[in-house]
């Protein structure tokens, strides 16, 4: 009983700071893409980019929705959710120089392993 308490705390603590980290990169890459990136120009307004910036705000608002009703596809969302953020972390580090890109790589990073980490402890 004690060791399924336990899991139970850890499952409650992870999926609350994946949907946090979730939420934080929704509004990071949806307030960069169309905030930022569309005023730089540039490399930062290439297709595949401003796509995959937004892509990443969606998954993200997906999972943290799933996670949020108890969705029986959460664990597939969140699994999906961390490719998409891997994606668009690479892709915003191509702009090593550029604080606001670094600041979105960096949510995205955070945002993906803690979808891989919920993935695993909640399997």
């Amino acid at each position: 009983m004690a060791i399924q308490q336990i899991n139970l705390q850890q499952v409650n603590q992870q999926i609350q700071q994946c949907i946090e980290n979730c939420l934080d990169c929704h509004s990071i890459c949806l307030n960069t893409v169309t905030t930022y990136c569309i005023h730089q120009g540039g490399m930062h307004i290439e297709p595949a980019h401003i796509r995959l910036m937004l892509d990443c705000a969606e998954i993200c608002q997906t999972s943290a929705n799933f996670m949020l009703r108890g969705s029986e596809l959460h664990l597939r969302s969140c699994a999906m959710c961390a490719e998409v953020c891997d994606r668009c972390a690479q892709n915003c580090d191509r702009f090593s120089d550029d604080h606001q890109m670094r600041v979105c790589a960096d949510i995205c990073h955070r945002c993906a392993e803690s979808c891989r980490q919920f993935s695993l402890v909640a399997a």
